[in-house]
């Protein structure tokens, strides 16, 4: 599902913050709430059909929201 706007890293992050919210059992409304952007961002994210995407600071609080390490959400090795 890698997005043609999306590099291969920046996919990787969504899916996996997409799977941990879904394990959690938040919803993206809920998840724009906590992390304070709009519904339809976080939408747009997940969606890959825009170039909307995470950056460092919206990673690092979707942490504490998820409650794991931003750490969680990068792969083992480079892409």
């Amino acid at each position: 599902m890698n997005s043609p706007e999306k590099s291969q890293i920046e996919q990787h992050v969504i899916d996996a913050i997409r799977q941990k919210r879904k394990e959690k059992g938040i919803s993206q409304r809920e998840l724009a709430y906590l992390l304070d952007v709009s519904v339809s961002f976080i939408g747009e994210v997940e969606s890959g059909r825009t170039r909307a995407k995470y950056n460092l600071n919206h990673i690092n609080e979707i942490s504490k929201i998820l409650d794991c390490s931003p750490k969680d959400f990068l792969p083992e090795r480079g892409l």
